[in-house]
């Protein structure tokens, strides 16, 4: 039976073995789901997806803390859709993102409109009422915003540099000198002067995400006192009503067997962080690979076996155009065999096929592993497809879905049809 929840006798959430021994992703045999949807595909399980959300919103209801989906992570019209019962808001950060938003039907309430240079475009989409919320990443941008905000009005946040600096890879990592978000400490003054004269500009709050995969409290709290002193001086400065504070995300997800992810104590951290805050005052989180990382499964076929003096590689029909982010910051995916084999395991660099050497993991892998064999990458439900490409023009994969009620395809398999269909 997969255990939705964790790792488990060395698998991945949501995967299991049927009785011939082959894996299977949300109690589907990989090799029946490869025989439908073809290989590479990335592969959802919503019964994965759904232990993630509910575990994180019971850690947060006794705290009344509010959670929002950032769905830079993966955003996708049927993931939408399947977010909207649940209590929650989404993040968007870009014109294309507020569009899946709204063509699945989320209310424009639910949404807070993020981005660290955003268009007069983007800003525009915000004072037409079309987000909840503008969370401000830098002067320039609000002076453009209070240009043009005429009419109407909006509910922003003040994004901060903190300057809580998380231990995580520097690509990932959202606050400090080395880090491109967020107001700086000395324009905040600079800030809240241009919002006194402009009042249809409301200030709800003050807002730092510091990072991903952090697994200890710490920099949360840490972060969490800096927003609140923060507050204070909003407060100080004439805003009143700015009653919120949001830590963002970057919770840590298990990737690998053995592994503790933040999601099996998100309960300690919540608790840490509710203990810092004044009376009155509401706390927000951002969690998005937190929630939807383990949900994923990437599914490839093995095209080539090559041997060399010190190293084995198994070539896959993807690539880093489908996975970019072992090739961008070393990100670790665990690889699973999907058939299993008594031969020993033996080290194997498993890299896709574009033109680059594109290594997507090193694993130990049977020692019979063989072209025509499937591989399953686990946790890819982040910043996989969200962040794809068609580099050496090749076609995305399908997103899968796989429910209690059957299964679901979010997007189907690029052709060559559309990866030449901008070519003039």
């Amino acid at each position: 039976m997969p255990n939705f929840a964790r790792w488990s006798d060395g698998l991945a959430p949501g995967h299991g073995r049927d009785a011939r021994g082959i894996l299977t992703i949300g109690g589907i045999a990989a090799d029946t789901l490869a025989e439908r949807f073809g290989t590479p595909a990335l592969f959802i399980d919503l019964r994965v997806l759904d232990t993630a959300l509910s575990g994180l919103i019971d850690a947060a209801r006794p705290h009344a803390i509010g959670i929002s989906y950032a769905g830079k992570a993966l955003l996708l019209a049927g993931l939408v859709r399947f977010l909207d019962a649940y209590p929650i808001g989404i993040d968007v950060s870009s014109l294309g993102e507020l569009a899946t938003a709204e063509r699945a039907g989320f209310a424009a309430k639910r949404l807070t409109l993020h981005g660290a240079g955003k268009t007069l475009t983007e800003l525009d989409a915000a004072l037409a009422g079309r987000v909840g919320r503008l969370v401000i990443d830098g002067i320039d941008e609000l002076r453009a915003l209070c240009a043009r905000a005429h009419t109407g009005a909006l509910d922003i946040l003040l994004r901060l540099n903190t300057g809580i600096e998380a231990h995580t890879h520097a690509f990932v990592r959202t606050a400090g000198d080395e880090s491109k978000f967020g107001l700086a400490p000395h324009e905040l003054d600079a800030a809240l002067a241009l919002l006194r004269k402009t009042p249809v500009l409301r200030v709800r709050g003050v807002h730092a995400h510091i990072g991903s995969q952090i697994y200890d409290a710490a920099p949360f709290v840490a972060n969490a006192r800096a927003l609140q002193e923060a507050l204070s001086q909003v407060h100080e400065s004439g805003f009143a009503q700015a009653d919120t504070m949001v830590i963002g995300g970057g919770f840590g997800v298990a990737m690998r067997p053995g592994e503790a992810g933040a999601l099996l104590d998100s309960a300690a951290v919540l608790n840490a962080v509710a203990a810092e805050r004044d009376p009155g005052m509401h706390v927000e989180i951002e969690p998005g690979r937190a929630l939807v990382a383990a949900a994923g499964t990437s599914l490839y076929r093995v095209l080539a076996i090559k041997r060399f003096d010190r190293r084995r590689y198994a070539i896959v029909d993807g690539s880093m155009a489908d996975n970019p982010r072992p090739a961008l910051y070393d990100a670790y995916h665990h690889v699973t065999a999907v058939r299993t084999s008594d031969a020993a395991d033996m080290p194997t660099t498993v890299s896709g096929r574009s033109c680059e050497n594109d290594r997507l993991a090193d694993a130990m892998l049977p020692e019979d592993l063989r072209a025509g064999d499937m591989l399953a990458l686990c946790t890819t439900g982040a910043y996989t497809y969200s962040m794809a490409s068609n580099y050496n023009r090749f076609e995305r994969p399908p997103v899968i879905a796989l429910g209690t009620d059957g299964v679901h395809p979010w997007t189907r398999r690029e052709t060559l049809d559309d990866v030449l269909g901008l070519d003039v």
